[in-house]
């Protein structure tokens, strides 16, 4: 568009421009050749809802915190701001702050079943008194964590100088007298001489306490633990501050933040034969405004929103978001690729974000038609799907989120790529990005833009003599399925993003 009134024409359109994702930050870079840890693979990546903290959990049961720095380095008064004459151009810069075990290895005796440490989730509570809250999960055990300051102090400041004195001998210089006296039965004195002894202090001083250092403690405030038979996939905060909702494949439970011994079952798809079992819960989020809805997505590809003052079991839905296969393209992989493994509420409430094996989609809560939008994520492994079934990867379970703005989605992909899509209206933005220090390098790959639907027929699928760990796109690009990055999360309010390859953590900024 070289015509500069035609572009002015089409901008608004088209939408915003595409950005440009430069590098900010990465914490636990890689070096050549070390062997990574499997205890030190990040399994869960949250940001606070002002996107000044930052929390990712590991495959070792520890969650550590990052906090955010560029905000504090600003901080001046209003007219010298004014006086400068360029604006400040920063992005979301973060410092380590702290880190704890928030899970260990248990034993289910019962089930003889061994629980591992790994944290699932991590979701922060509304802070309160200066204090960090946050709720971390297991496979079985919720645990609500309390990160504060705690000042170190000490006693000092005293008459007695601790370098003269010898064991349990008396102090020198001290106001202890060695003179002969009368005293009584009871402990009394009776000489009237209070007079100071040469040598002794001229007066008598009470101890300070003063503060050394402040140090920051993490308490394992409430354990919310034995209600859940299977393994929790998902834990959301509700708006109302005052509930959450954790979830296993197949019940939801509904928790009070202060009570920790009970819970209520909300959803319940269990069969009573296990045999009829057709599906299983496989994400669940409270809507991030209305406190009585929440949308929970199935392996079935499906997406149920629940109003909880209809009744007490919600058993019922009160949309549902489903799209409908084309004729003719059902095959043995179908159900396994529709799986949804991850969705996520817009900002206003508006628009859910749902992920599968291959695609990204956006639903209005509005329409129950089909999704307003689909973005192909991994179009170019359909024809592989046999080779990615023997391998387990048809069964990774990638992470998905929206900007704060609602205007962009993005989620992770193999070789350690994400990708970003433009979700207004006429947007063709689709990027590549990779989790490096020069993150614009495998722009030779092109992202499939944005369709209304699928439509495509599966494909004929040939079975190879062995599972094969690579594959290559149209472009010529190869892909390594060792490699996949399934965490990632954008900061609440900037163009921010931050992604865990294996144990690094990487951030982006545009």
């Amino acid at each position: 568009m070289n015509n500069g009134g035609a572009e002015a024409a089409v901008a608004p359109v088209g939408g915003p421009q595409p950005l440009e994702w430069k590098f900010s930050q990465v914490f636990g870079e890689r070096t050549a050749g070390e062997e990574i840890q499997d205890v030190d693979i990040i399994s869960a990546i949250e940001f606070n809802r002002t996107g000044d903290h930052l929390a990712t959990g590991d495959r070792g049961g520890r969650v550590v915190l990052f906090e955010r720095t560029d905000t504090q380095d600003h901080v001046g008064h209003r007219r010298d701001l004014e006086k400068m004459d360029y604006p400040i151009n920063r992005h979301p810069l973060f410092r380590y702050k702290t880190e704890f075990q928030s899970h260990e290895p248990e034993f289910d005796y019962l089930k003889s079943l061994e629980i591992e440490e790994k944290i699932n989730k991590i979701r922060w509570c509304q802070s309160a008194y200066g204090a960090l809250s946050l709720l971390s999960t297991n496979d079985k055990t919720i645990k609500f964590w309390k990160v504060q300051e705690k000042q170190v102090k000490k006693v000092c400041d005293l008459n007695v100088d601790s370098t003269k004195a010898m064991g349990n001998d008396p102090i020198v210089g001290s106001s202890i007298s060695t003179s002969s006296k009368q005293y009584m039965a009871n402990g009394g004195c009776t000489s009237n001489d209070f007079s100071l002894l040469s040598g002794d202090l001229p007066s008598l001083r009470l101890p300070m306490v003063t503060t050394l250092e402040t140090n920051l403690m993490a308490r394992c405030r409430r354990i919310y633990s034995h209600a859940h038979d299977y393994h929790i996939n998902s834990i959301s905060n509700n708006s109302d501050g005052e509930t959450f909702i954790s979830a296993d494949d197949l019940r939801i439970n509904l928790w009070n933040l202060e009570i920790s011994n009970q819970s209520f079952n909300i959803v319940d798809v269990k069969p009573a034969n296990m045999e009829d079992l057709t599906e299983v819960i496989t994400s669940a989020e409270f809507h991030p405004i209305h406190c009585n809805m929440l949308a929970y997505s199935s392996s079935k590809g499906s997406i149920r929103l629940i109003d909880m003052r209809q009744s007490a079991l919600c058993d019922t839905h009160s949309k549902l978001f489903e799209e409908q296969e084309a004729p003719g393209s059902r095959s043995f992989f179908t159900d396994i690729i529709a799986s949804i493994s991850d969705i996520k509420f817009a900002k206003d409430g508006r628009h859910i974000l749902s992920r599968d094996y291959l695609t990204l989609k956006l639903w209005d809560i509005n329409m129950d038609s089909g999704p307003v939008a689909t973005f192909q994520v991994h179009e170019y492994l359909r024809p592989k799907l046999c080779d990615l079934y023997e391998n387990d990867s048809i069964f990774d379970k990638f992470e998905c989120c929206l900007s704060g703005d609602g205007l962009r989605v993005a989620t992770g992909s193999y070789s350690n790529l994400f990708r970003v899509f433009g979700c207004s209206e006429g947007s063709k933005e689709a990027t590549t990005l990779e989790a490096n220090k020069n993150p614009m390098r495998r722009q030779g790959l092109t992202a499939s833009r944005p369709s209304r639907s699928l439509g495509s027929p599966s494909g004929v699928v040939r079975r190879g003599k062995g599972a094969d760990n690579s594959a290559v796109d149209a472009n010529g690009n190869t892909f390594d399925f060792t490699t996949k990055l399934l965490h990632l999360a954008w900061h609440p309010t900037e163009n921010s993003i931050a992604c865990a390859a294996s144990n690094s953590l990487y951030m982006y900024y545009a």
